[in-house]
């Protein structure tokens, strides 16, 4: 009686057991599968990761590209622009040489050819032009013009400006004021370089600035006579330049 109650003692003991490991081995499969789980979502996070790294590099790679390529482009524009400027200091300086061999025979006190702000200035004296207070162009100022124009009509892109320029004193005559007088030289020269000497017309622009730009003092005779002039400004064509800027 006492081995049987033994016995099933010790059964029930071995029955516990088995449900303990029974149980372990359940939490230890579920604590697994939790494992299993977390790795598979960290996985998942590191190739997301993995994707967005290399997303990222390719972007930029990309950007990279993209910024050598916009550089390039800069620097190729910017030695276009250098070029063409230096072109075109070469074309005014080349003119400025032929045109000053072209009016040779002419005196320093007569005109002057100087290159200024990128533009080439032809001045002449009024003496060398007109008599006091006249638009009339006289014969010794043709023939500084009509060299002035073999030079313009063998260089077609350079544009060409006229200006006339006064002093101070009031003028009397035919002539409202000396603003009037300053516009009636320039147009008179104008008419001698297009309808005389073959200049196109389209290339020419006249203006009077009369008294109000002078190069001199007013209070001296000296002064008076080297404002009392006509300018002819050359300019080459910037029709290219203006487009290479606004690129």
């Amino acid at each position: 009686m006492i081995a049987s109650c033994v016995s099933k003692k010790k059964l029930i003991t071995e029955q516990n057991r088995v449900r303990t490991l029974q149980r372990d081995s359940l939490e230890l499969e579920a604590g697994l599968d939790s494992c299993y789980k977390k790795y598979a979502d960290l996985n998942k996070q590191l190739d997301d990761v993995m994707k967005n790294l290399n997303d990222l590099s390719s972007t930029s790679q990309s950007r990279i590209a993209n910024s050598e390529m916009t550089i390039a482009e800069q620097q190729k524009r910017l030695n276009d622009l250098q070029n063409l400027i230096q072109s075109q200091k070469d074309v005014l300086n080349k003119l400025r040489k032929t045109i000053a061999d072209a009016l040779v025979n002419f005196k320093p006190d007569e005109l002057t050819v100087e290159i200024k702000d990128g533009k080439l200035y032809v001045s002449l004296q009024e003496k060398l032009l007109f008599k006091s207070g006249s638009a009339a162009v006289d014969p010794k100022g043709k023939e500084a013009l009509q060299s002035l124009a073999t030079v313009l009509n063998s260089t077609p892109d350079i544009n060409v400006m006229i200006e006339g320029h006064t002093d101070t004193v009031p003028i009397r005559g035919r002539f409202e004021d000396n603003w009037a007088l300053s516009v009636a030289r320039a147009t008179s020269i104008v008419r001698v370089l297009t309808n005389e000497y073959g200049i196109d017309k389209k290339r020419v622009i006249a203006s009077g600035r009369g008294e109000f730009f002078p190069v001199a003092d007013n209070t001296t005779a000296d002064g008076r006579a080297k404002n009392r002039r006509t300018e002819i400004i050359l300019s080459p064509n910037l029709n290219e330049l203006f487009r290479l800027l606004e690129q």
